[in-house]
């Protein structure tokens, strides 16, 4: 028996993100598309006995679930520094970075090791990520470019960027993801929508108010002409630092209810605000795959977003592009861009059902179960 070892202790972590998504999605379907004669085992961090229950229940057919001998901290520690815990061996992958790299022999062992670097920005925006997060990102990416027989990323905006600071020859794989499978329309979706008070049309967008992802911007853009009044609806955080969302939109001199932070949603709650959506903007600055696009796609609205590359590659053409400001700090005119587009998309009724088509038409180019299939491809090349 062939088995694939897994690192999921990303699901051990409070942060319920995207690389906690991706690693349960894909892991999920690695165990469902495991070729004849192989198997897949899961390594976490030391956690206590209900969440390594609760993390057999979430993932179903593992052959295994290893418990490692160091909490999750000393775990990342002993890792960076190149100490071999838990004698993971064969082949290895890791949903992120967090992973055993060390020196190995593919060839006469047939070890192997391939992680996942899901956006640069520890290089690119390392403001937005804290000192602590960005040293220890950019520690494992080398010890991942001096031991990694393969780096996963999202896209090949991804890989660029990365090739400026680190070269990884031609390890780079591009296998990107795709919506939760649990993003979908609830039962009871109408409940849903009065319990959350959902206007009849809406803009809606995802992130906080940080500056790299735009949303300052597209709250004074809903405040301009062009945007004809129509509501904004925020998910996610709605503070960050001292700043709130709604504390822009005063600033802008937009009414209470022109625009509402919802907070964090289920994806129950998140599927049927996206359902009942005008269109979706999202305009952040620098991502590394964008998957609040995706999602809005799979519900065929009409999106606009930045310009950003990994947008752009990510759409494919199914969407409204906004040129962005050369820094999060200077606005330099965003603002009236997104409303421009909002406008237009408001305005024009073939302009919308063309988008909702090309976003139903580009959503089905993302599926967990084809980045699964890739990713035991990408092993057996190895």
């Amino acid at each position: 028996m062939t088995t694939l070892s897994v690192v999921v202790d990303e699901l051990t972590s409070a942060d319920t993100g995207g690389a906690r998504r991706y690693t349960e999605e894909l892991t999920r379907q690695l165990i469902a598309t495991a070729p004849a004669g192989c198997e897949v085992r899961a390594y976490v961090s030391n956690i206590p006995d209900e969440q390594l229950d609760e993390l057999r229940a979430l993932l179903p057919g593992l052959a295994d679930l290893v418990r490692l001998p160091l909490a999750r901290r000393e775990l990342s520690l002993a890792w960076q520094s190149g100490i071999a815990v838990g004698g993971i061996r064969g082949m290895v992958h890791a949903p992120s970075l967090l992973a055993p790299l060390r020196k190995h022999d593919t060839i006469n062992d047939g070890d192997q090791i391939a992680v996942t670097i899901h956006d640069a920005l520890a290089w690119t925006h390392p403001d937005t990520l804290g000192a602590t997060t960005v040293m220890w990102t950019k520690s494992m990416a080398k010890r991942a470019r001096k031991h990694a027989d393969a780096i996963v990323v999202p896209t090949h905006a991804v890989a660029n960027s990365l090739a400026e600071s680190l070269d990884f020859g031609d390890r780079i794989r591009v296998i990107g993801g795709a919506p939760a499978t649990t993003l979908r329309l609830p039962a009871d979706a109408d409940e849903r929508a009065a319990r959350l008070e959902l206007p009849d049309a809406y803009a809606f967008t995802l992130g906080s108010i940080m500056p790299r992802k735009g949303i300052a911007p597209l709250i004074r853009a809903v405040a301009r002409p062009e945007a004809h009044d129509i509501p904004l609806l925020i998910a996610g955080p709605d503070r960050y630092g001292d700043g709130t969302a709604t504390g822009v939109a005063a600033a802008a001199g937009l009414p209470e209810d022109r625009v509402r932070a919802l907070g964090r949603l289920d994806d129950a709650d998140l599927a049927v605000v996206l359902d009942r959506a005008t269109l979706f903007v999202y305009p952040s600055l620098a991502e590394g795959f964008g998957l609040p696009i995706v999602e809005a796609f799979k519900f065929g609205l009409p999106v606009i977003h930045s310009d950003d590359p990994a947008l752009v590659e990510v759409a494919a053409g199914a969407s409204l592009v906004v040129e962005r400001p050369a820094s999060a700090e200077d606005d330099a005119g965003y603002s009236e861009r997104l409303a421009g587009a909002i406008g237009r998309v408001l305005d024009d009724a073939d302009l919308r059902g063309r988008l909702g088509v090309l976003a139903s038409d580009r959503a089905r180019a993302f599926s967990w179960r084809d980045s699964a299939e890739r990713v035991w491809a990408l092993h057996a090349d190895l």
